[in-house]
């Protein structure tokens, strides 16, 4: 019997979620436009991540002599098929609905056979100023071999000659979307490749009366440090950046009506195997659709929610309210400021002789790194474990280590075998003859930026169980000790999985005593085999489990005699589900805790990640009650089921629960009490 979903196909499904948001009919149109924007950018990054480390895998095993893992081959056939299915939705939505719902409401998106005099009068002035000097064209003889740049769009051409040209689409610097004149209750708007075709003859010096494709391709995107030889981490990453733009291709994308004679010229022509081409529509990089430059009706997108300061910190000193109670922070219904003006407080408090942090996404105009090079410009003592191995984010982390460390911050940067996921801070503080510890703890990055979009939680605390377990974290990222103990907080690498294993046995000793057996978790991604098969024994105990999961599920639920008593669901709404949140029944002596970690093996085994317990009841039950939201929500939440369907949960006109909105109300009307 079948134990797991495959990690890949379960991702794949939980980014068709994301697309089942552009196809719903009662998303805001340019809401779907943006949700078809996501599940691009989701889509090239898979490629870019995943599907290039295995075609690094069978590239390894061709160049060792061995035969190339038929498994691994198998796999790539079926995330090629189930990606071209979507791909095929993906363009009917975009073509057959949203194009002719956008003219409904006076925007058109039109190519380069629809404009009029006025508008090709414009083009024609827009194309030698702005466009004509950053045009590279090439002409491509038979045996040519072409270097296509990561990410780049181009144009395949034919000439009425038989010659084949390629010509780069610079949306990298100049507007991919250009508004044309047009009458007043009109937006007219044309993508800059269609602009291009207007003057094909005029750019190849040939003829050119056929149609021309678009092209992209998506390169491996991973580092391989262990290929480098510099000495330091942040060394070899440097020197390794690079690689990505020349890295093996992992999925040339082309407009599907290429005729196939042609693709294959181009094909061969770019040193592209058969097996990394993907058929694609008329337009690429579907991320940047985010910046269509559109005045959209309120109709036309989501409420704007305000963000709501919290009671108990608003216009208080932070560090006093602490002293006096734990706070609960929730992202993005809450303000972010309150993180950041955390920060800056404990930077400038005369009183603060020390910060420790961890970083692992920042902004990139961080005020979190500004708030703690003021710190040690005004004398205090100020350390950074900086993780320099967040993909994608490497430059950014390392531009302000070098920054903070330039104003004389000890800056920590990664170890070799893990990553420090964590979202902690501590701070010390001089009171009286004492130094008084102030934590902060958390589910997501500090990152004001995408704290906008992001759904996570904050605890802020003086309890001394969590911040002397919490001393001994950073102790432990200092070099100091190497292998703490906690009795209250879970720390990944060291007791994590062995007290979430313990939680769970205990949920299973209370059936067995003839008591009730409950939990409820909520993470980003369940692909640890480990902790699936003890939640199997738990479900096969009669322990009832409900999962909250937004990504990847490798469990399968509903199983008889091994997965009966698990409910999975998953929630894709307005703002992207991050929080990690772990509720144990323990015979009504609940046991809640919030946590920086999914749980993956890389989260459990090779990341420190933080988890911490929240003690107040009233704190506890505020978090209960988003989760019994979400456990409620019959508008956004699918239920995860044997054929990975995802079907939405069944509403009725008059109870429906959107756990997202009715949070935010939740916290509204809290903060009015």
């Amino acid at each position: 019997m079948k134990k797991y979903f495959d990690r890949e196909l379960s991702w794949l499904s939980f980014n068709y979620r994301v697309l089942q948001e552009a196809i719903n009919v009662e998303v805001p149109l340019i809401e779907r436009l943006r949700f078809l924007a996501i599940y691009s950018s989701n889509l090239d990054e898979f490629y870019r991540v995943r599907v290039a480390s295995y075609i690094h895998v069978l590239s390894m095993q061709k160049d060792q002599g061995l035969e190339p893992d038929v498994n691994v081959k198998k796999l790539l056939k079926k995330i090629k098929k189930t990606v071209h299915k979507q791909q095929d939705e993906f363009g009917r939505i975009f073509r057959e609905e949203l194009i002719p719902l956008l003219k409904k409401e006076g925007i058109y998106l039109i190519d380069q056979t629809k404009i009029n005099v006025e508008q090709k009068e414009y083009l024609d002035a827009y194309f030698k100023k702005e466009v004509e000097s950053l045009l590279v064209v090439k002409k491509l003889p038979e045996n040519t071999t072409e270097f296509l740049k990561n990410k780049g769009l181009y144009l395949a051409i034919e000439s009425d000659l038989k010659n084949q040209f390629l010509v780069n689409i610079p949306t990298d610097k100049t507007k991919r979307f250009i508004v044309l004149p047009s009458k007043e209750s009109e937006q007219v708007i044309i993508q800059l490749s269609d602009v291009l075709r207007l003057y094909l003859t005029e750019l190849v010096g040939e003829p050119v009366s056929s149609e021309c494709y678009a092209l992209k391709l998506t390169r491996d995107a991973e580092l391989y440090l262990e290929e480098e030889i510099a000495e330091t981490i942040e060394e070899r990453i440097s020197s390794s950046l690079h690689k990505r733009d020349i890295g093996s291709p992992s999925r040339f994308l082309y407009d599907e009506r290429m005729p196939k004679p042609l693709l294959k010229g181009f094909r061969k022509k770019f040193g592209v195997k058969k097996n990394e081409v993907i058929p694609g529509g008329r337009y690429h990089n579907f991320n940047d659709f985010f910046g269509l430059p559109v005045k959209a009706g309120s109709s036309m997108v989501y409420e704007n929610f305000d963000s709501i300061n919290h009671p108990k910190l608003e216009g208080k000193n932070y560090l006093e309210t602490i002293a006096k109670e734990d706070v609960v922070l929730h992202f993005p219904y809450q303000n972010y400021n309150h993180v950041l003006e955390f920060v800056e407080e404990a930077a400038t408090d005369s009183l603060v002789e020390e910060i420790n942090i961890t970083l692992y996404r920042v902004a990139e105009e961080s005020r979190v790194c500004k708030a703690l090079i003021k710190a040690k410009e005004l004398g205090k003592k100020v350390t950074v474990f900086n993780e320099v191995k967040a993909r994608f984010d490497e430059e950014l982390n390392m531009h302000w280590g070098e920054k903070m460390k330039a104003a004389g911050i000890d800056v920590l940067y990664s170890f070799d075998e893990i990553k420090v996921h964590s979202k902690i801070c501590l701070i010390k503080r001089r009171e009286g003859k004492d130094l008084v510890d102030y934590a902060y703890f958390g589910t997501g990055n500090f990152n004001e930026a995408t704290a906008k979009i992001y759904c996570d939680h904050a605890l802020l605390t003086k309890n001394t169980d969590l911040t002397n377990e919490l001393n001994k974290v950073f102790e432990f990222l200092k070099g100091n000790i190497k292998t703490p103990t906690f009795k209250h907080l879970l720390v990944a690498p060291f007791n994590m999985r062995n007290q979430f294993e313990s939680l769970i046995d205990n949920e299973i000793a209370h059936v067995k005593a003839g008591r009730v057996g409950k939990m409820t978790l909520k993470m980003n991604s369940l692909q640890d085999k480990q902790m699936i098969l003890k939640l199997y024994e738990a479900s096969n105990a009669g322990v009832k489990i409900t999962i909250i999961v937004r990504g990847i599920c490798c469990l399968i639920p509903g199983v008889e005699d091994m997965s009966k008593n698990i409910k999975v669901i998953s929630i894709v709404d307005r703002y992207l589900e991050h929080g990690r949140i772990y509720w144990f029944n323990n015979n009504g002596d609940e046991k809640l805790y919030l946590a920086s970690a999914d749980w993956m093996t890389r989260n459990l085994s090779r990341r420190v990640e933080v988890g911490f317990p929240i003690l107040e009841k009233s704190l506890s039950n505020e978090i209960k009650t988003l989760i019994n939201l979400q456990l409620k929500d019959n508008v956004k939440a699918r239920s995860l089921n044997k054929t990975q369907s995802n079907p939405y949960k069944k509403s009725t006109a008059k109870n429906k629960v959107r756990a997202q909105f009715d949070f935010h109300h939740f916290l509204e009307d809290q903060k009015s009490v």
